[in-house]
Parts: structure tokens; C-alpha cells; sequence
């Protein structure tokens, strides 16, 4: 399956599990791997064809900013449905949550949670 790939998108929420991020918030990096047909896009150039990702970008945008959740694990879930519910082309897609300073005191480049949903 073809794919367009969407990497290091940094916005600012306030999710986890301690009062103080809900409070403070912290930096976020999603990457999202997007599974649908590019032929048709390819053959055309029309962008009606495809998916839009500046679209795709700002309903992340949304989701990571406008919601609060305790998990890093909730919050991908919750962009990989509305990005399947909102466009429906994409059959399937891979969503990778980077928060690069967890408040603990383990020295590290962060934590990741990666999950692949598909279309069912």
C-alpha cells in the first residue's frame, strides 16, 4: 500500500498523568503514517484525489492541543480514529507519540508509543 508520511509535527498540550503537566503542559511529536491508494493522485495531480495533510495536520493540531488526556497511549488512539473516521480514503494508518520529557527520573530521549490501526 502506498503511503504519505507525516514526521516530526511538534505541538504543545497537557496531557499525563501528574497534576503539573495538566497544568504546565510540555512539547509533543507526532508522526503519522497515512496507508491509502496514491495512483490516482499520481496520474491526475489534483489534490482532490488525495488527502490533504495541511487538513490532516490541523485536526492533529486540534486534538493534541484542544484535549487533555493522561496517557500518551489514549491521545494517539484518539488521533488515529479521527483521522480514520475524517478521512476515509486512508484504509489504514500508523500514529507515533514522542513526549520528549516525561516528568521522571530516568535520563532518556523520551518515551514513544507507536500504534497501526486499519479501516475495518
Amino acid at each position: 500500500m502506498d503511503k504519505i508520511t507525516m514526521s516530526g509535527m511538534q505541538f504543545y498540550g497537557y496531557h499525563g498523568v501528574f497534576a503539573e503537566e495538566n497544568k504546565l503542559g510540555a512539547r509533543y511529536v507526532v508522526d503519522v503514517e497515512l496507508h491509502l491508494p496514491l495512483d490516482r493522485p499520481g496520474r491526475t495531480d489534483s489534490i482532490e484525489d488525495t488527502v490533504n495533510y495541511a487538513e490532516v495536520h490541523e485536526l492533529i493540531k486540534r486534538i493534541v492541543e484542544g484535549k487533555t488526556f493522561r496517557l500518551i497511549e489514549a491521545l494517539a488512539e484518539h488521533i488515529a480514529s479521527e483521522v480514520l473516521r475524517t478521512y476515509t480514503s486512508i484504509n489504514a494508518l500508523t500514529v507515533r507519540v514522542v513526549k520528549p520529557h516525561p516528568p521522571v527520573a530516568i535520563h532518556f530521549d523520551g518515551v514513544t508509543v507507536e500504534i497501526h490501526r486499519k479501516r475495518a
